[in-house]
């Protein structure tokens, strides 16, 4: 089935461990811990990086006469999770998942942010791969194509906060974290965003990403 997947992305790994790791969610390598399973969490981190360099480039060479703020806002619409996991969709990712029963259950494959998460792994696999240009191919391919055209939506509320409130002189943003709970897998935090140390915002998520996100949209319907 894993060649299934090859197939719609359009890449073949030399080594398939690396896409399997990719496809590994916290939840089964959790589950089967004493098997020295790891998770696609490190992957995903790198992916991320990969993939802003690569559409930040892209915005940059291709939209000459777009000022900073809407190449970054475009930037946030290409790569937020809504995306993404859309990309997932298109090459039908959520069925090669490795998901623990809870997720199983949960409806974890068709999870926005699990789907997303998996795209970004992917990329850094096929990075680790086989370098830069075949990772670049694959963003070219599924991601590339989807550049906003329309008025843009703001997916990057912590960026449209911070242009905000630089409009005035000695502003300083800051994120707290005031709460964290459940397991490893199923984490969620709450996170407060301050503006010169004044709470003006809170937030909820399942990384403190999204949960200093959540703050920050929170933020910005008040001030």
């Amino acid at each position: 089935m894993i060649k299934d997947l090859e197939t719609a992305i359009g890449y073949r790994f030399k080594n398939i461990t690396l896409l399997q790791n990719a496809l590994t969610h916290s939840s089964y390598a959790n589950e089967r811990w004493h098997d020295g399973l790891r998770s696609n969490e490190r992957l995903e981190f790198l992916g991320d990086s990969i993939l802003g360099m690569v559409v930040a480039e892209f915005l940059y060479r291709n939209y000459p006469d777009r000022p900073e703020g809407e190449l970054t806002r475009m930037r946030a619409d290409m790569v937020c999770e809504t995306a993404l996991s859309i990309v997932a969709e298109e090459i039908h990712i959520g069925e090669h998942l490795l998901l623990g029963h809870g997720e199983e259950h949960g409806g974890g494959r068709r999870r926005v942010s699990i789907l997303a998460d998996a795209v970004e792994s992917v990329i850094a696999a096929i990075f680790l791969d086989a370098g830069i240009e075949p990772a670049r191919g694959f963003i070219q391919r599924f991601i590339l194509t989807r550049v906003p055209e329309k008025r843009l939506q703001h997916t990057d509320y912590k960026t449209a906060l911070q242009e905000l409130v630089q409009q005035k002189k000695n502003q300083a943003v800051t994120y707290e974290l005031v709460a964290e709970s459940g397991p490893d897998h199923d984490k969620h935090f709450s996170v407060q965003v301050l503006l010169n140390g004044k709470p003006i915002g809170t937030g909820a998520g399942t990384s403190k990403k999204r949960a200093e996100q959540d703050a920050a949209r929170d933020a910005l319907t008040k001030i």
